[in-house]
C-alpha cells in the first residue's frame, strides 16, 4: 500500500481514469457528511451497528472487473479505516492499492474538531453532498 496526501490522490485519480476511487466510510457518512466527487461507495464498516462488511473485497473486485492490477484509491474519514480496507485488498491479491492520508474530514484538532487542519475538504478538493 502506498500513502497519498489528499491533493496527490486527487491528481492520481484525475490522471489515471482506470483507477477506482473507493470511499469506505459508512452510509450516513457518505451520504450526509459528503464525499469526494467521483468516489464510489463501498463501506468497510457500516451503521447502525458498525458491522464489518464481509462483502467488501468481493464488491471491490466486481467494480474492478476482477482485475487485481487495477489501481484502487481508498478514502475514509481520517485515513485509518482505509488502511484496514487496503490491507484486506492486498491480502486478496490487489497489486496497486493507495490510502488517502488524513481522509475526507481530516485529523481531530485539540478541540476534537475535524476539518480544521487537513483532509480532502480542508484542502478544498471537489466534494458533494446528497
Amino acid at each position: 500500500m502506498k500513502d497519498l496526501l489528499p491533493r496527490q490522490a486527487h491528481e492520481f485519480v484525475q490522471g489515471n481514469p482506470e483507477a477506482l476511487f473507493i470511499d469506505c466510510r459508512s452510509d450516513p457518512e457518505y451520504f450526509f457528511v459528503g464525499h469526494a466527487v467521483g468516489s464510489m461507495h463501498v463501506p468497510w464498516y457500516d451503521a447502525p451497528d458498525w458491522d464489518f462488511n464481509p462483502h467488501f473485497v468481493t464488491d471491490v473486485k466486481k467494480l474492478a472487473g476482477n482485475s487485481l492490477d487495477r489501481p484502487v484509491v481508498l478514502i475514509c474519514r481520517s485515513g485509518k479505516r482505509s488502511v484496514e480496507a487496503a490491507e484486506a485488498l492486498e491480502a486478496a491479491g490487489f497489486r496497486a492499492v493507495y490510502n488517502v492520508l488524513h481522509g475526507f474530514e481530516g485529523d481531530m484538532n485539540s478541540d476534537r474538531q475535524r476539518g480544521k487542519s487537513n483532509g480532502w475538504r480542508y484542502d478544498g478538493l471537489p466534494w458533494e453532498q446528497f
